[in-house]
């Protein structure tokens, strides 16, 4: 099987070494980001349950900060950042989780165009590969008519297997691509929910001490 694909490769041309070169790219960020993603993970409903306790049964805001730090999800990380503002004006702190959010979504994007670049492009390769092939083609069969059609076999042979390993690159790379936008899509969803969750609880908590005369533990 090894030997086969050297041959296909081979056999293939030139166009096949930026090819191969794509290939290792995307799977090397594929792999990598499936392991941020995987750290990512957060059971959403749950963390906001704790934070909520913290908060509002508890009164303990640095409770609900270590919650945060015991998770590397972005949303407990987008929390940390608006609980560390706490007791700050509204707009400070929607504005302090609105540049953690970006952070996040940024370091969540960060090497997917990889993926994006090598689905478009691996695909022209290969066509590039099929046109170089379909020229030598009818060069040998302008130099030798068809005398010879092993000769312009060749070039044919060239030109269908770079179009087709651009396609098998291509491909994967593209859903592999779709599926991570699609988890960021969630993530984006989650911070948004858990930024407006925390929000609406600093105003519960302002309130009930507003009511107390001012008491509570922060």
């Amino acid at each position: 099987m090894t030997g086969q694909v050297a041959e296909y490769f081979r056999q293939g041309g030139i166009f096949m070494w930026p090819l191969l070169f794509f290939s290792v790219l995307a799977a090397t960020v594929a792999i990598e980001r499936f392991i941020v993603f995987s750290k990512a993970k957060i059971n959403v409903n749950e963390f906001l349950t704790k934070i909520r306790k913290a908060l509002l049964v508890n009164r303990n805001v640095k409770e609900a900060i270590k919650v945060c730090e015991q998770n590397k999800s972005p949303v407990a990380s987008v929390m940390k950042a608006g609980l560390l503002r706490y007791g700050q004006p509204r707009d400070e702190i929607e504005k302090t989780i609105e540049n953690a959010a970006l952070y996040e979504l940024d370091r969540l994007e960060k090497r997917l165009g990889v993926l994006g670049t090598t689905a478009n492009v691996a695909p022209m390769l290969g066509f590039l590969g099929t046109v170089a092939g379909m020229i030598k083609s009818f060069a040998t069969l302008a130099e030798q008519g068809l005398t010879n059609p092993a000769a312009v076999a060749v070039g044919i042979s060239e030109a269908l297997i770079t179009t087709a390993t651009g396609l098998i690159i291509a491909i994967p790379a593209q859903l592999i691509y779709n599926w991570y936008t699609t988890k960021i899509t969630r993530f984006v969803r989650d911070i948004e929910t858990a930024s407006n969750m925390l929000v609406e609880t600093f105003i519960e908590m302002d309130s009930e001490r507003y009511r107390q005369g001012g008491g509570g533990q922060a």
